[in-house]
C-alpha cells in the first residue's frame, strides 16, 4: 500500500519497520479528537474560502460517517497507515472519494497531533476535576462523621499525640483541594489550540485560526507556530500534577494498610475493596489500597519518561514526540481510576472508634500535656520537657503510664500540680483542648469540616 506522504520515495520499509514506527497501536484512543479537529478544520476552510461549500459539505459528511462507525466500534485501524491521522484519511477517501485529499489542505499532522492532544487532555481534565471533588466530598462527609473520634497521631511511626480522626482525614482533603486547583490551573494550560501552524512555520492559505478554535470550544490559540507544534508542556504538566496526586493517595493508601492489619485494626475495608488468599482461608488483604500504592510509580515513570524525551529536542517536531502519548494515555487512565477506587473505599470502610481511642490509653502521647501543665503554670518549658522526660522514663521502667502514677508523686516531682492533672492527661480532653486555628482540637475540627462543606457547596454553584 503506498504511504500518503510517498511521492517523495522510490522505496518502501520493510513491515518490521513499519511496525517499529507506527502509532496506531496507542493513538487510535485519539480517533474521536481526531475526527473533531478535521470537522472544525474543514468548516474553518469552506469558512475563508479555500474549497468550496460543496467539498466541505461532502468532506464533513464523511467524517460525520467515519464518527458514528467509530462510536459503533466499526473502525479497524492499521499498521499500514501508521497513525490515527492516516488512517482516519483512509477511510474518509473511501467514504467519499478523492476530495477527500482536501481536509489536509493548510493542516500538517504536526498541529493536527497536538491539537488531539489538547482535546484528548481537555476531556480528561474536565472528567478528572468532578472526581477529585467528589473524592474530597467522601473526605468531609467521613469526616463529619468522626469529629469526636480519638487516634493516635504519629511522628517517625511513633506515637505522638492524640488527635482527632476527622483532622486526620481532613489533612487529605486539604492535599486533594491542593490538586484540584493545580489541574484547574493546567486546564488554561491545555485550553490553547496549536492547529493552524501546520509543520512548523504557519501556511500561505489564508485561515481563520480563531474560527476554528471557537468552533473547536478553545479559550486560545498558539501565538507562535514552532511553538505550539513542538510545545508538550502541557502534557507535562498533567502528568506532574498526575504524580503528585497519586503520591497523596499513595500515602493514604499506606495508612489505610496498616490501618487494616491485625495490629492496628482501626478500619475494615468492604469485600467489594478487598480480595483474599489462594492458601490462606483467613486472609482479607487491601489489594486495591496496595495496587494505587503500587501504580503510583508507573505514574512517576511516565513523568520522568516524558521530561527525558524532551531535554535534548530542537525546534520543531522530531519523531522522538511519538513517545509523548503511551505515558499520557495510561496516567489518565490510572488517576482516573484510582481515585474511583479511593472514593468508594473511604465511603464504605467501617471505623473501629473503640479500637483508635483505646491505642490512646496506653501509650505516652499525653507527655506533652503533662509537659504545658507545668508550663501553664509557670515552669519553663524546657524545664518542663525535662522534667517530664525523665518521669516517662521511670515509667517504662516501672511497666506503667502518666495516668497510673500517684498525685503525690507527681506533687513530689513538682508542687505545682494539682488533682486536675488527671483529667489533662486524658486522651479526650488532650484532643479537646488543642483548639487553636487550623488544630485538632473538636471545635477547630467542626469549623474545619463546615468550612469544606460550604468551600465544595460554592464549587458546584460555580460549575
Amino acid at each position: 500500500m503506498a504511504k500518503l506522504w510517498g511521492g517523495r520515495f522510490d522505496g518502501q520499509n520493510e513491515s518490521w519497520i513499519d511496525a517499529f514506527g507506527a502509532s496506531i497501536s496507542f493513538d487510535q484512543k485519539m480517533a474521536a479528537q481526531d475526527i473533531k479537529g478535521s470537522l472544525a478544520h474543514v468548516s474553518m476552510l469552506a469558512h475563508t474560502g479555500i474549497i468550496t461549500a460543496a467539498e466541505a459539505d461532502k468532506i464533513s459528511a464523511g467524517l460525520n460517517s467515519l464518527q458514528e462507525k467509530l462510536a459503533q466500534g466499526n473502525l479497524e485501524f492499521t499498521i499500514e497507515n501508521e497513525d490515527i491521522h492516516m488512517n482516519l484519511e483512509t477511510y474518509l477517501a473511501a467514504e467519499v472519494g478523492p476530495v477527500a485529499g482536501k481536509l489536509h489542505t493548510a493542516r500538517s499532522r504536526n498541529d493536527q497531533v497536538a491539537t488531539d492532544m489538547h482535546l484528548y487532555l481537555k476531556d480528561t481534565v474536565s472528567q478528572l476535576i468532578p472526581k477529585i471533588q467528589h473524592f474530597r466530598d467522601v473526605l468531609v462527609e467521613k469526616a463529619s462523621e468522626n469529629v469526636h473520634t480519638i487516634m493516635p497521631g504519629y511522628t517517625h511511626m511513633q506515637h505522638a499525640q492524640p488527635l482527632s480522626f476527622a483532622h486526620h482525614l481532613l489533612a487529605y482533603y486539604e492535599m486533594l483541594t491542593r490538586d484540584q486547583t493545580r489541574f484547574i490551573e493546567n486546564l488554561q494550560r491545555i485550553d490553547v489550540m496549536p492547529l493552524g501552524s501546520a509543520a512548523l512555520a504557519g501556511t500561505t492559505f489564508p485561515i481563520d485560526r480563531f474560527f476554528t478554535a471557537e468552533k473547536l470550544g478553545f479559550s486560545q490559540v498558539y501565538n507562535n507556530s514552532l511553538d505550539a507544534v513542538s510545545d508538550r508542556d502541557f502534557i507535562l504538566e498533567f502528568l506532574s500534577n498526575s504524580a503528585i496526586l497519586m503520591m497523596h493517595l499513595s500515602r493514604f493508601c499506606e495508612e489505610l494498610i496498616l490501618w487494616c492489619s491485625h495490629e492496628f485494626q482501626f478500619v475494615e475495608l468492604t469485600d467489594s475493596f478487598s480480595t483474599g488468599s489462594s492458601i490462606m482461608p483467613q486472609k482479607k488483604n487491601p489489594d486495591m489500597a496496595e495496587l494505587i500504592r503500587g501504580k503510583t510509580g508507573r505514574v512517576y515513570g511516565n513523568l520522568f519518561g516524558l521530561l527525558t524525551v524532551m531535554k535534548g529536542l530542537p525546534l520543531a517536531y522530531n519523531k522522538d514526540f511519538q513517545e509523548d502519548k503511551e505515558g499520557m494515555f495510561d496516567t489518565a487512565e490510572t488517576i482516573l481510576t484510582s481515585l474511583d477506587i479511593m472514593a468508594g473505599m473511604i465511603d464504605t470502610m467501617k471505623v473501629n472508634k473503640e479500637q483508635m481511642a483505646k491505642a490512646t490509653e496506653s501509650d505516652f502521647s499525653n507527655a506533652t500535656e503533662l509537659a504545658d501543665y507545668l508550663a501553664s503554670h509557670g515552669v519553663p518549658f524546657r524545664e518542663a520537657h525535662e522534667i517530664v522526660g525523665k518521669l516517662v522514663l521511670s515509667c517504662l521502667k516501672r511497666g506503667i503510664y502518666l495516668q497510673d502514677v500517684s498525685l503525690s508523686e507527681y506533687q513530689q516531682i513538682q508542687d505545682v500540680i494539682g488533682p486536675d492533672i488527671y483529667e489533662k492527661l486524658s486522651s479526650y480532653n488532650a484532643v479537646k483542648n488543642r483548639h487553636s486555628y487550623g488544630g485538632t482540637g473538636f471545635s477547630q475540627v467542626e469549623k474545619q469540616v463546615k468550612a469544606a462543606q460550604v468551600q465544595l457547596q460554592k464549587e458546584k454553584e460555580t460549575q
